[in-house]
């Protein structure tokens, strides 16, 4: 098994946990964490395929959309981490306390803080479908502990793993500041290596003394966090198609309505009124090439397959 090694044994406040993983070579199917991974694969895919994830990985998120995003999970990690406090403690939860390595609320608060200004929670308020997860939550953590293992499983692995992707999307996609303003969400700067720390975490968490029942009430219970987290998604697109439409980094100039449509290369190349000679119009042509198409089908395939333990 991955050995947890020196320092802090869930994460003190104050210190910075060090620790080092070997390749795990001895994984049970029973153990937690691959009945996790096998139980949980329709629903990741079902994730995965949501509109707001697609539309996410290709850069087509709405600013006004990332913010409202930003603050379902503000109100959702602030749930989650309320109740990881108050189990720190339960032996059915507590080796999975890493309070410094991953709680999100205090950096949700500064990209809230980014983009609505000092006075933000006066401008939030709590959505109708995240509303309904941050009550499973409490729920949970309040009268079944030990499901609380699905939710900070299902959440913090995607953080570290496709989240870091998604940071890369949404900065360049919203063109937000390089010194990281507005994503400080995916920043996990007292993790020094994300993979190890996974590791880690799989190893503590397949050393809970659980049995068969309750690790089947645990994929259970993560299948429902994937619900919540999918209605999300579907919440946020539904808002997103009645916003106005914004010009994304690498998307198409969309026109303001002010002056002659036809002189828009892109509207006028729908219009077939764009000569050959058009640089817009060469690219457009390049772009319907079928080896063009197969290589930029394979770089998405690329991006969404990195971005699946965002959504687990």
């Amino acid at each position: 098994m991955p050995s947890a090694m020196e320092g802090s044994e869930g994460g003190e406040e104050g210190e910075i946990l060090r620790y080092e993983e070997t390749e795990d070579n001895s994984v049970s199917p029973t153990d937690l964490s691959e009945l996790l991974k096998e139980g949980t694969k329709e629903s990741h895919d079902r994730a995965e395929n949501t509109q707001f994830v697609k539309d996410f990985l290709k850069g087509r998120i709405k600013k006004e959309l990332f913010k409202l995003a930003t603050v379902a999970l503000y109100f959702t990690y602030s749930a989650l981490e309320e109740e990881m406090d108050r189990n720190k403690d339960n032996p059915v939860f507590a080796p999975l306390y890493f309070p410094v390595e991953l709680h999100r609320r205090e950096a949700l608060v500064k990209d809230l803080t980014y983009f609505y200004g000092e006075d933000w929670k006066e401008k939030v308020q709590c959505s109708e479908a995240t509303q309904h997860y941050v009550d499973r939550i409490h729920h949970v953590g309040q009268h079944e502990p030990e499901l609380l293992v699905a939710h900070a499983y299902t959440r913090y692995m995607g953080d570290l793993s496709g989240g870091q992707v998604l940071k890369k999307v949404a900065q360049r996609a919203l063109k937000l500041p390089s010194t990281e303003e507005g994503i400080q969400f995916y920043v996990f700067d007292n993790v020094s290596n994300a993979q190890q720390f996974k590791q880690l975490y799989r190893a503590r968490m397949n050393a809970l003394d659980l049995d068969k029942n309750t690790k089947e009430r645990i994929v259970e219970e993560a299948n429902r966090a994937f619900r919540f987290n999918m209605q999300v998604f579907d919440e946020l697109d539904k808002i997103g198609r009645s916003l106005t439409e914004e010009a994304q980094d690498g998307g198409f100039p969309v026109h303001d309505g002010k002056g002659d449509i036809r002189k828009c290369p892109y509207y006028a190349d729908k219009l077939g009124k764009v000569g050959p000679g058009c640089p817009y119009h060469a690219a457009v042509a390049l772009a319907k090439q079928p080896l063009v198409q197969l290589l930029l089908a394979t770089c998405v395939a690329v991006v969404a397959g990195a971005a699946a333990w965002y959504l687990l």
